[in-house]
């Protein structure tokens, strides 16, 4: 209970997004300035200067999608939902402090940091919520949080959740989020399951980047859990720039369903654990428009995860884990 056990600090790693219009271009910026995302040789030099263009050249088109839904991105009002209902879930056990750091938009790692200080916690539990390592996801909150913890270090152990891509709450989540997207359907085992996962550069695969496998063994998962026999497929959206990708794209698939005659799919969004612009834009927007221009007669969305009590209770098992 609070108050007669040692204090854990608990961080929930996010990637951000957009809090207000004004936030768009300097979301960008900081995104496009992580070694993860924009690497070359040499990069280092050209990077802060790339990143400012790229930013600026795309600012308009993606503050017209953001615009569309609602004018900023609800990722950290959800991520802050998840931080509360990981700490209550928690206070049967354990005197737990949850805190959110992003990557690219506030609250940064440093203000996690701060927010932590003065707890007077025993030890740091870090958790991204990227339930699959990834170099460009994972890895790089990883990275940050260590830069900035070497300069302003709290003097507690510190240990690491790096994925959970198979835990059975987590995977139990989906399912019954799937359930409640296929609930108003009818036969719905005709219903075409499309797995959607964040893209990623064939340059990490390449050089280890597990993401890809550990999507693979979701889905595997998600499917015998659930006891679906539907057609299904995966595929990748949210590409950036010139580079190879995995593929298939979401607007590929799309694409390539309709032409061999699906009429009806559910998209799955596996990967991600809050709604924002990868789901409420580009796949309840773009993706669902996609499917109306080719013929689809029945699109729906799977809602992401949120604050689902399935999940909190992964989160919850994977830190009490964790401090043993």
């Amino acid at each position: 209970m609070p108050g007669t056990h040692p204090k854990i600090g608990v961080v929930l790693f996010q990637l951000g997004g957009p809090d207000a219009p004004d936030a768009i271009e300097p979301f960008l910026y900081n995104l496009f300035c992580d070694p993860e995302i924009i690497n070359f040789p040499l990069a280092w030099i050209a990077r802060k200067a790339l990143a400012k263009f790229i930013s600026r050249t795309r600012v308009k088109t993606v503050g017209e999608h953001y615009r569309e839904i609602g004018g900023f991105s609800p990722i950290r009002r959800l991520t802050e939902e998840q931080a509360s209902a990981l700490q209550k879930a928690l206070a049967p056990v354990m005197d737990a402090r949850v805190v959110v750091a992003m990557r690219y938009w506030r609250p940064f790692t440093q203000d996690a940091i701060a927010a932590l200080q003065s707890e007077n916690v025993s030890q740091i539990v870090l958790l991204p919520l990227y339930p699959q390592y990834s170099y460009a996801t994972t890895r790089s909150s990883l990275n940050e949080w260590n830069r900035v913890y070497r300069t302003r270090p709290l003097g507690v152990p510190v240990k690491t959740v790096e994925s959970y891509y198979d835990h059975p709450d987590y995977i139990a989540a989906i399912v019954e989020r799937i359930e409640t997207a296929m609930a108003p359907l009818q036969q719905r085992e005709a219903v075409h399951m499309v797995f959607s996962a964040h893209g990623l550069p064939l340059k990490l695969v390449q050089a280890g980047d597990p993401y890809p496998k550990q999507i693979d063994e979701t889905v595997r998962r998600v499917l015998a859990f659930g006891g679906y026999r539907n057609p299904h497929m995966l595929c990748f959206q949210s590409r950036v720039g010139p580079q190879k990708w995995l593929q298939p794209s979401l607007t590929q698939a799309i694409e390539r369903l309709a032409h061999d005659g699906v009429q009806r799919m559910v998209v799955v969004p596996v990967a991600f654990v809050t709604e924002h612009i990868e789901t409420l834009h580009e796949i309840n927007v773009e993706a669902r428009a996609e499917a109306e221009k080719h013929g689809v007669q029945e699109f729906t969305m799977m809602p992401a995860l949120n604050d689902s009590p399935l999940f909190i209770r992964a989160l919850a098992d994977l830190v009490v884990r964790a401090t043993r």
